[in-house]
This record gives C-alpha cells, sequence and structure tokens, in this order.
C-alpha cells in the first residue's frame, strides 16, 4: 500500500498545496546504425569540411563523408549518411556561435540582474546560465529546448516544483533533477545530445552534470528568464 501511494504522489506531484503537470519531455532516441556514405556533394561542403579540419575543397570523399557521418551519428542527426546539408550545417553553425559567447553571456543584457540569484535561457543560441545580479554564477552552458509547435515559453517565472526523480506522466520516460518553472516545462537532465535535432516537447534539457549543479544551486521560488527564439520554431 505505501509503495501504491508513493507511486500516486509521484504521478500527481503534490507537494504544498500545488500540483505538478504533465512533464513535458522527449525519450532518449536509440543510436542510429551508420547506413553506407554517400558520395554527394552538400549545399555546406567547403564551411563542414572547415569545421571538421578537413581538406576545405568543396568536393565530398570517402574521408570527408566518415567525419560528417561520425558528427551526424553522435549527435543523432538523421539520415545520417555523411551529407553536408542544412540541418548538419545548422548544428555546426549554433556550436560556433555557442563558442563565441565565451564568459559573457548575458552581453545584451536581456536577462534581468535586479532579481537577484536567476536562470536564464537563450532559445536562441540554446544557452542557459545563472548569474546573480550581473555576477555570473555558473555556465553558459548549451541546452536543448522545445521544437516546432512545443517551444518552450518565454517570460519570466519561477521555479515552483522540484523532484530528484521525476517520471513523465505522459511519455513514460525518467526525467532526473526535475526543476518545474512553467506548466509542464521543466529543467532536467536527458541522455540525448545537446545539439540533437528537433528539441524537446517544451523542457530546457541539460546533461546530467549540468542538471546536477543546477539542481544544487536553485531552489523554489527563485527566477527563471527565457527569451529568443529557438532557431527552426
Amino acid at each position: 500500500m505505501g509503495d501504491i501511494r508513493r507511486r500516486r504522489a509521484v504521478a500527481l506531484g503534490i507537494t504544498g498545496g500545488l500540483v505538478a503537470p504533465l512533464a513535458l519531455t522527449l525519450a532518449a532516441s536509440p543510436a542510429q546504425a551508420a547506413p553506407s556514405c554517400t558520395t554527394q556533394t552538400g549545399p555546406y561542403q567547403k564551411k563542414v569540411e572547415k569545421f571538421l579540419g578537413r581538406p576545405v575543397d568543396g568536393k565530398q570523399s570517402a574521408g570527408d563523408c566518415k567525419a560528417i557521418q561520425a558528427f551526424q551519428t553522435k549527435h543523432g542527426i538523421t539520415p545520417n549518411a555523411g551529407y553536408a546539408g542544412p540541418v548538419t550545417w545548422g548544428v555546426m553553425d549554433l556550436m560556433l556561435k555557442q563558442k563565441a559567447v565565451g564568459n559573457n553571456p548575458n552581453k545584451d543584457g536581456k536577462c534581468p540582474t535586479n532579481k537577484g540569484r536567476i536562470a536564464c535561457v537563450n532559445l536562441t543560441l540554446q544557452l542557459s546560465w545563472i548569474q546573480d545580479g550581473s555576477r555570473l554564477v555558473y555556465g553558459p552552458v548549451p541546452v536543448r529546448t522545445g521544437r516546432n509547435g512545443y517551444e518552450t515559453r518565454t517570460g519570466l517565472k519561477k521555479i515552483y516544483w522540484r523532484n530528484i526523480d521525476h517520471v513523465s506522466t505522459i511519455y513514460n520516460v525518467p526525467m532526473p533533477y526535475a526543476q518545474f518553472f512553467d506548466g509542464g516545462q521543466a529543467f532536467h537532465s536527458v541522455g540525448v545530445s545537446m545539439w540533437n535535432p528537433p528539441g524537446s516537447h517544451g523542457c530546457v534539457n541539460m546533461t546530467k552534470t549540468t542538471a546536477k549543479k543546477y539542481w544544487s544551486l536553485l531552489k523554489n521560488g527563485d527566477d527563471v528568464f527565457v527569451y529568443g527564439r529557438k532557431p527552426g520554431t
């Protein structure tokens, strides 16, 4: 009976008079088996070759294909046939933009600095960080937010419910270190690449390391600010 009650409590998410919403997340995708390499030259061939440190000649080679295919397989990009197409280059371009931010993610001043400790989420760059006033506390780190049709909602929010061992009541998948801040949307860890397209079902996905750090640094009542627009939404 105790186990039944515990499971009911987890499913309902009742705490402090609040009912946690149905969690929106995305199950980890199985690793894609590598198909035969394509011999086609893609529209982003030179840019992809440069990103991967390959000879930049704009012509597909067996070595180019294997390198592109390995990148696609690592990040769950399908089809993973080694073609230098728009999805693959889009992921690489985002990585370059994230790297360019360095240690000044709030350079544009869009995340409030008058709220004390706050978790910021830049949808455009798929980055998140924690700041206290204007002081950077942790990050920035890559995150994986809602896909088209399941966008992570923008605006100023507050963390109102936390469950370290949460399980999605919609998708029946684990959501470790879940911290809910808007309806069914929460910070939590996943087992897929942060650059795995097309994105989550609304949650802000993180690596386990990042999710654990956010769990230790944030608490109920802390502010969360989400802004920008995820590419492709």
